[in-house]
């Protein structure tokens, strides 16, 4: 016969809660436990189970913003909240010694909720809308959007006399207009495409021509971008392995147009154009950083590159509306 086994009874031991401002407000209990394996919810994180001696959490995963929030990412760009993606490098703070440091950090989970939302205005007219719970570092010490001076909700919140930190304000990405699109094929191909005919004799008298355009990244936004942007102006492209990921080497995509028809007009987008406007160089400065750039807040100018020399004294030039440095040597040219 069969016996259904006794269910097994599970104590709270005790319930303790704290003074420490980080911990005001959560009660932390204690208690028996037949496993400290616990089965993840949902499908946000990498992985199913986890070993965890504890039930919850400090946050209880309240902090949110609206989706539409700029997040300053690792390569400095910036990105709307809900278009982040488990693996993305953003931008973060971490005390080390006597003062906090910016760094790079891994996101490692990213998951949409529905929280009753505050718009914070500041000074300089930025808005921001996030959950009473979310947390701003100021410049006295972390706050949250919301909270009391007394009773249960006692907690440090922001008011009129916080000032926020950080790196401050983004500026507006630039008008993509067809200016704009021809300045970043130009820095992006002259800094990093291969752009070639040549000439070779038929066995039945004459010569024939082949057209080859190449162009071969580890950064696969800007590949994308560029075949994007050609597209726009009738040249097709398709995307092939380069070269596979090795142990010390990323692996390496790129995109190809062997036509005669795409080389002319790729050669007649990335011609130098005798008055440049404002469009065109924020957009050569975008391609030839994506091409040579690097994410140490300067770019590399020092590498051969085709017909850039004509580039790095408009680079330089162009690079003092952003303040960005520019490394310049003598580059070696090819005839344009």
């Amino acid at each position: 016969m069969f016996y259904a086994p006794a269910v097994e009874q599970l104590f709270e031991i005790a319930r303790r809660q704290f003074d420490t401002p980080e911990f005001r407000g959560m009660t932390f209990i204690e208690s028996e436990a037949k496993s400290i394996v616990n089965r993840v919810p949902g499908n946000f994180l990498p992985f199913n189970w986890t070993i965890n001696p504890y039930r919850g959490c400090s946050h209880s995963c309240t902090y949110c913003e609206a989706g539409d929030t700029l997040i300053l990412m690792a390569d400095g760009r910036v990105k709307p909240l809900a278009k982040i993606e488990v693996g993305d490098r953003v931008y973060g703070t971490e005390v080390r010694g006597r003062y906090r440091r910016y760094v790079t950090t891994e996101v490692l989970a990213h998951w949409e909720t529905l929280k009753r939302a505050f718009r914070l205005t500041l000074e300089d007219g930025t808005e921001l809308i996030a959950s009473g719970d979310h947390r701003y570092l100021t410049d006295r010490g972390w706050k949250h959007v919301t909270g009391t001076e007394n009773g249960r909700t006692r907690r440090p919140f922001l008011t009129t006399n916080n000032s926020l930190m950080g790196v401050g304000g983004f500026a507006d990405p630039p008008v993509e207009d067809e200016d704009y699109r021809r300045g970043y094929l130009t820095g992006m191909i002259r800094g990093d495409g291969h752009l070639a005919s040549y000439m070779y004799p038929r066995r039945s008298g004459g010569v024939w021509t082949q057209y080859n355009f190449r162009l071969a990244l580890v950064d696969i936004d800007g590949l994308e971008r560029t075949a994007a942007y050609l597209a726009l102006e009738g040249v097709e492209t398709s995307t092939f392995a380069f070269s596979e990921k090795t142990a010390p080497r990323k692996a390496v995509s790129a995109i190809r147009n062997y036509s005669r028809v795409g080389f002319g007009r790729i050669s007649e987008l990335i011609r130098w154009p005798m008055s440049p406007t404002t469009s065109w160089q924020k957009g050569f400065l975008a391609g030839i950083f994506d091409a040579e750039g690097s994410t140490d807040g300067a770019t590399d100018s020092t590498r051969p590159a085709r017909g850039v020399s004509r580039g790095v004294k408009m680079l330089a030039r162009i690079a003092t509306i952003a303040g960005m440095p520019v490394r310049a040597s003598v580059v070696m040219t090819l005839p344009v």
